[in-house]
């Protein structure tokens, strides 16, 4: 009998291992591991806007695996928190005319690690107010409906305790942040346990691509969630493909901000591709042809349509008319091929494991990828060197 529960044990992992080498199908295709990046669990953004926060953590989470430290699952909401204690002193020194939400970027949460470190999940669930999820919605138009009475006020004479009082409606939310915890018998702060475990905030890049900016520049990319008006590294679109493959293929994950609003894009199916009709760089007239084109077709026709060549034009050109927005981000863990021989980049999403047939990830197509990327966070040494000589590095 215990011969043959170990044999049943040793089948179980061979099968496991044959099924990840083996081609993986996903509705009418099938899709090859080329390079796979170790990485920690898919989780569940829930009813809140935070996939920046929620995508940029799997990151970090992933970087730490590469770096050799244990397998953590680090508190979103910790640093959602002390975001929105940011995002509210911003608000207010732009007399209203900020941008507060739930929405954020990657450098939000890298901004939060340098200044108050990271905390593991058990030490900050981040949910005061008994719901079995999170939900934000509440406590962001309640918060923000305080800071627009705050600076509107007529007598312009603002009282100092208005941001404590601020942070105490995010604390009955979400709950005090905490200053100290344990982890494995020994006592750390937020910020002495991000040294320990070995992380390096400075070690951290956003890039971009677009024309209307010069590139090989740092730029301020002009995007509503960019409300910190940081800075990013504009490339030509071939290049930060460059940096994506370069660093995939060399052990590196990528944090990807991008539009998931398209025809093509379905995290049910497992897949985001780029129909189109032309292969050729496209006017905005021409843009609006495809699309009108695409619209009347049914998912099977369009599913058949040639990617198109995606140009820097047409990256403008979408950007520019708002048909490319940074609806969400994920984080990018691997390179697939499908059974023609066309790359798809593995994607994490943070819809919750069990969101799709495919443990919550999706693979999107190297055109999809290359039109509707807004920007990427990587490791410096994930970018080549002769890149990194071009930015300064």
């Amino acid at each position: 009998m215990k011969k043959l529960i170990l044999a049943l044990i040793v089948l179980a992992f061979a099968s496991q291992d044959i099924l990840i080498a083996q081609e993986k199908k996903i509705d009418n295709k099938e899709f090859t591991t080329v390079v796979e990046v170790k990485t920690t669990p898919v989780k569940d953004q829930q009813s809140t806007g935070t996939c920046w926060c929620f995508a940029t953590t799997s990151f970090i989470e992933t970087e730490l695996l590469r770096l050799g430290a244990p397998e953590l699952d680090l508190s979103e909401m910790y640093t959602v928190r002390l975001a929105y204690t940011q995002k509210a002193e911003r608000y207010f020194r732009l007399h209203g005319m900020g941008n507060y939400s739930e929405g954020g970027q990657a450098h939000d949460v890298i901004n939060v690690v340098k200044k108050y470190g990271f905390v593991p999940q058990n030490v900050y669930a981040g949910n005061q107010y008994g719901s079995k999820y999170h939900i934000h919605q509440e406590m962001v138009k309640s918060t923000k409906a305080m800071l627009d009475e705050i600076v509107k006020n007529p007598n312009k004479k603002i009282t100092p305790v208005w941001l404590p009082s601020l942070n105490g409606v995010l604390d009955t939310y979400l709950g005090k942040v905490p200053t100290k915890f344990e982890y494995d018998g020994k006592e750390y702060t937020p910020q002495n346990f991000v040294e320990e475990m070995g992380f390096n905030t400075n070690d951290y890049v956003e890039l971009t691509s677009y024309s209307h900016h010069p590139f090989y520049q740092l730029v301020d990319l002009e995007i509503p969630d960019n409300w910190s008006n940081d800075m990013y590294y504009n490339l030509p679109i071939d290049e930060l493909m460059d940096v994506m493959n370069y660093a995939l293929n060399n052990g590196y994950s990528v944090c990807w901000d991008g539009d998931v609003s398209e025809k093509g894009f379905s995290h049910r199916k497992g897949y985001a591709i780029l129909p189109a009709q032309v292969e050729k760089d496209m006017s905005n007239s021409e843009i609006a042809k495809w699309e009108d084109d695409v619209k009347n077709k049914s998912d099977k026709d369009t599913e058949s349509l040639k990617e198109p060549k995606v140009t820097q034009q047409m990256r403008q050109a979408t950007f520019n008319d708002y048909e490319t927005t940074d609806d969400h981000l994920m984080h990018l863990t691997g390179i697939v091929k499908d059974q023609n021989g066309t790359l798809y980049y593995k994607t994490k999403n943070s819809w919750a494991a069990d969101s799709n047939k495919f443990g919550g990830y999706l693979n999107m197509s190297e055109a999809y990828v290359r039109l509707k990327t807004i920007a990427i966070m990587v490791h410096k040494d994930a970018i080549p060197q002769d890149l990194r000589k071009k930015l300064g590095l």
